[in-house]
């Protein structure tokens, strides 16, 4: 049987859009996710996430958006992700050498998400939002 890892992550929103990170590996544009922390809850081990690879801190919210899978050879991963209110957008963060980040509107971070589960996520969090 395939392992199964579960991990959480962010949504980072400021005032101008959504913070997308790269990808260590791939460089490609993903959000801030990582293995849930021992004696952490999901959205407090992914606000940890959102400080160490986007160098973000904010207000997370409670319940999670949605959640997408994507597959390394070590197994299947799942991620719970959650929406997180940029309030401070720090210059020197923990992974700063390893990944560049930028500010996009929603519907250009859904173009540049390469994981289908993850674009679909994020399209329909905002299409939610539009009718509020």
């Amino acid at each position: 049987m395939e392992n199964l890892y579960l991990q959480s992550g962010v949504l980072p929103m400021t005032g101008d859009g959504v913070m997308l990170i790269t990808a260590r590996r791939s460089g490609k544009w993903i959000i801030p996710k990582g293995h849930i922390e021992k004696g952490m809850t999901p959205a407090e081990s992914a606000a940890k996430e959102a400080w160490e690879e986007a160098g973000v801190s904010g207000r997370v919210g409670a319940e999670p958006i949605g959640t997408y899978r994507y597959r390394r050879s070590r197994g299947l991963y799942s991620v719970e992700i959650y929406p997180l209110e940029v309030m401070e957008i720090h210059e020197d963060w923990l992974e700063r050498q390893f990944r560049r980040r930028m500010v996009v509107s929603p519907s250009e971070a859904v173009a540049l998400l390469s994981n289908d589960e993850l674009r679909a996520v994020v399209a329909g969090f905002f299409a939610k939002r539009q009718e509020s």
